[in-house]
């Protein structure tokens, strides 16, 4: 079980969507699991995509600025 930092609610992994980063502070969607870094979990809603892009709570759980792209990326995932 992980926890969604939008929504604070517990989900199976499958159930979400993890955002890492790196060392090298670069930021990716794994969609593994797998991927080295610091990770952050989103529950796999699209209003929940659009929550955290407008609160920039991942620039704050990753502490670093998210780039457009990787909402981009999330909303076409779905």
């Amino acid at each position: 079980m992980r926890t969604c930092v939008v929504t604070k609610e517990k989900c199976e992994k499958r159930d979400l969507v993890r955002i890492v980063k790196n060392k090298e502070g670069q930021v990716e969607i794994d969609l593994t699991g797998k991927k080295n870094g610091r990770g952050a979990y989103l529950k796999k809603d699209k209003d929940v995509f659009l929550k955290a892009q407008n609160s920039k709570i991942l620039d704050k759980v990753l502490e670093v600025d998210i780039n457009e792209e990787i909402y981009e990326e999330l909303n076409n995932l779905l």
